[in-house]
């Protein structure tokens, strides 16, 4: 799927920067945002070509998004996120969980765990790859999402090999993408995804002192706007 969106991208990218939650590209008319990998996490080491990204077309460092190193499939989302998520998108300016039914009577899944999801969903069931308290394993992707009647996936799962199978799974249901990273761009609605609730930047300089100074989404979120986009 990102190899598709990849494919349809041009411009090159005048920054490039990984920093300790978020990785960010800046290409010529946006600014793209992608979750850093962990240091440690399975396949993670440190990419051959640093110091020489600056000025790659875009296309080539999305190319990266079937590495099998994280980091070059965080820069390649980024990559593509820097050729859609521009700034003068038009869409609803909202959390896109509010685009959801918050009903008892629909069973509502979400890939990802989200701050005060149970506040607008008592009965949500949460999919994590490191599952808590009261989460699930990904193990009960299948039976859950076969089930439910809305599904909520975070833009950073675009880069896991799940992915394609949770919206399989999920095909009868209403899908949303969120998160900074998600890539807003219509092209996702073909893969029977009904929103897309995303970020773009707005004070692009600013935005990447926060990354390299290591900030997170707290501190991203002034730089910004959110914005979501539905199926037609």
């Amino acid at each position: 799927m990102l190899q598709h969106l990849a494919e349809n991208i041009s411009g090159y990218a005048s920054t490039v920067a990984i920093g300790l939650n978020w990785t960010l590209v800046e290409g010529p008319d946006a600014i793209g945002l992608a979750h850093s990998p962990a240091r440690g996490t399975s396949g993670c080491f440190g990419l051959n070509c640093a110091g020489n990204h600056n000025g790659k077309s875009l296309a080539e460092l999305a190319a990266g998004c079937n590495s099998d190193n994280p980091f070059d499939r965080a820069l390649a989302l980024a990559s593509i996120n820097a050729y859609f998520n521009r700034p003068q998108l038009e869409g609803k300016s909202t959390n896109g969980l509010n685009l959801f039914c918050h009903s008892d009577n629909l069973k509502t899944v979400s890939i990802g765990r989200f701050p005060a999801l149970e506040n607008k969903f008592p009965r949500i069931k949460v999919i994590e790859k490191n599952p808590g308290v009261n989460d699930y394993p990904i193990t009960e992707s299948s039976n859950l999402l076969k089930s439910a009647d809305q599904v909520i996936i975070t833009a950073s799962a675009l880069n896991s090999e799940e992915f394609i199978d949770y919206l399989q799974f999920a095909e009868n249901a209403r899908i949303m993408i969120i998160g900074p990273s998600t890539p807003m761009s219509p092209l996702l609605f073909n893969n029977g995804i009904s929103i897309l609730a995303g970020f773009v930047i707005t004070h692009p300089s600013k935005a990447i002192d926060i990354i390299l100074q290591g900030g997170s989404i707290k501190q991203l979120k002034y730089c910004g706007r959110n914005v979501c986009l539905l199926r037609p």
